[in-house]
């Protein structure tokens, strides 16, 4: 029996996957076990007759061992996690036990020292708590962290009568990218913003990001507002350069939202809140800008919801409506087309500007039926013109990047046109650079199916964004429209007038038309014929007009 005992003893021995380690009373290793060969690295060989000091990292000190010692020689054992080197030099940890085996007159005979590898739990572990504080994709600090944080910088900020500044910045159409290229080009993509927003703060400063393609920024103890203000432009500036993802490049912009401690709040939930305002009131006022919080945005915050709903009723109550401004031969002052430009009358709010609706209506999805439900307008109102004897008018149409990027969008314009019996060289589809560039290989096949259904395209706001020129004349455009901004400055700074100037000769080099939308006044009316500009529009011919007071315009003209 006591044989057999001894049998299974060494059985269980040789096939635990803990390590075992037996020394003499005087701590002269004289057995191992199998798992204690594999764990550390040392055949038995190598550490038979040798002290186990061999095994020792160099992380614990002295006093350590000496009270390990004691407390083994005191109790008879000592359990703990300690810090050990494998044969390879790798440092470990381990969770050891090491016992005291006693014999007659109870004198300690052996130790036997059993362990366990616990360096796979400690990566566990650390790997948990890194997830709990950072954002898994880009490293930086989620928002649970970040508020965390955040209290303290506000404590001490306050204490000392210290500013702080938060940014909360957006990417712009970022479902676009996704729904374009893909999530993994998505994630690729913030990566890469990531990098480039790191680059650009202090070790004092905080970013993280709080969730989608929202991050945050804390710029401490600075002394002036401007300090914010710069470092918006420059992550404005930063983020315009491309992003080589899913192997071409990749164009964005971002809106930020800036509140200031202790102006705008006291608490990160305050501040965070005030900011998140001014980023989606950059959002609502043109995108790729910066927007400081002011008490007001909080009041139009609140009204965005109601005004949301309003606007899903708005096409089938009948509240949206198609006005038209003349475009103008440059040359003879003949009508040219016309430009179809979307009202809306609310019976709660009145008349809604564009500014407002337009971004609301792209940030829901909203803006995909409503252009759809124009360009079917657009159609009927053509069809009304040629009654009156305009059968060749044509009328352009602003196509918004969320239209653009559906999959099908060709199908859809075409089927409208063929549902509403109007040939495809009445329309003229306009589009921005922004809405273009970002995909600007699938923009080129997309465009090119409509040129060849007979559409007329063209560039809209020229100048306002990417005019990326290695991409320019690969588009398959007719026209290029230069953006009002540049217009209404012309008689004012000597810089737009040679821009205009520049636009024109570059366009009509690569054979393309030009239209200048915003022409005011006669003055620059006449800069714009010296320079030879094709077409024209602005209020120096005519605002926009509902379609009765358009064909009485034509009529007279």
């Amino acid at each position: 029996m006591e044989n057999n005992v001894k049998q299974i003893n060494e059985v269980i021995v040789n096939h635990i996957r803990e390590g075992v380690m037996v020394t003499d009373q005087s701590g002269v290793i004289f057995y191992v076990n199998p798992a204690f060969q594999m764990v550390t690295g040392y055949r038995a060989v190598d550490v038979i007759g040798k002290k186990p000091s061999f095994l020792q990292s160099g992380l614990h000190d002295t006093a350590f061992y000496k009270k390990m010692w004691r407390t083994i020689e005191e109790k008879g054992q000592w359990s703990g996690e300690i810090w050990n080197r494998r044969q390879n030099g790798e440092l470990y940890p381990e969770w050891l036990t090491i016992l005291s085996v006693y014999g007659s007159g109870q004198k300690v005979e052996q130790y036997i020292g059993v362990f366990t590898d616990i360096s796979e739990q400690r990566s566990a572990e650390a790997e948990v708590k890194r997830l709990v504080h950072h954002d898994s994709l880009t490293g930086v600090a989620n928002r649970h962290a970040y508020q965390a944080r955040m209290t303290d910088v506000i404590e001490t900020s306050l204490q000392y009568d210290q500013r702080a500044a938060v940014l909360v910045l957006d990417i712009d159409r970022f479902k676009q990218i996704n729904d374009t290229f893909g999530h993994q080009a998505g994630d690729n993509l913030l990566v890469e913003v990531t990098r480039r927003l790191k680059r650009l703060i202090g070790n004092k400063d905080l970013i993280s990001r709080l969730g989608g393609d929202e991050f945050s920024i804390t710029l401490t103890h600075i002394r002036h507002p401007r300090e914010a203000f710069r470092l918006a432009e420059t992550v404005i500036s930063a983020l315009a350069a491309p992003f080589w993802v899913a192997g071409q490049d990749i164009y964005i912009s971002t809106s930020i939202g800036i509140s200031f401690l202790p102006e705008d709040g006291e608490d990160a939930e305050a501040l965070l809140s005030h900011a998140d305002k001014a980023m989606y009131h950059s959002k609502q006022t043109g995108r790729n800008r910066f927007s400081v919080y002011h008490e007001e945005m909080s009041v139009e915050t609140k009204e965005a919801f109601p005004l949301e709903m309003e606007l899903r009723r708005a096409i089938e109550r009948g509240e949206l409506m198609v006005y038209y401004q003349p475009q103008v031969d440059a040359a003879t002052g003949k009508p040219a087309g016309v430009e179809a430009l979307l009202r809306w009358h609310n019976k709660h709010y009145g008349h809604v500007s564009p500014n407002v609706f337009i971004p609301l209506a792209e940030e829901t999805g909203l803006i995909i039926p409503i252009g759809n439900w124009v360009l079917r307008q657009v159609c009927r109102d053509l069809h009304t013109l040629s009654q009156h004897g305009f059968t060749n008018l044509s009328a352009a149409v602003n196509i918004s990047a969320l239209q653009f990027l559906q999959d099908g969008f060709v199908e859809t314009v075409q089927a409208v046109l063929y549902e509403e019996n109007i040939p495809p060289g009445r329309i003229d589809l306009e589009l921005t650079e922004s809405t273009v560039m970002p995909d600007a290989h699938a923009s080129i096949e997309r465009l090119a199916k409509l040129k060849e259904l007979g559409f007329t395209l063209s560039i809209d706001d020229f100048g306002t964004g990417y005019s990326s020129l290695s991409y320019l004349h690969r588009f398959p455009i007719d026209q290029l429209k230069i953006d009002r901004s540049f217009v209404q400055q012309m008689d004012k700074e000597e810089g737009d007038a040679s821009i205009v100037e520049a636009i024109i000769t570059m366009a009509h080099r690569l054979r393309l038309k030009v239209v200048a939308e915003g022409v005011e006044n006669e003055y620059q009316l006449g800069l714009l014929r010296e320079e030879a500009c094709d077409v024209v529009q602005g209020y120096f011919y005519a605002k926009p007009l509902p379609l009765a007071e358009l064909i009485s315009y034509l009529t007279a003209h």
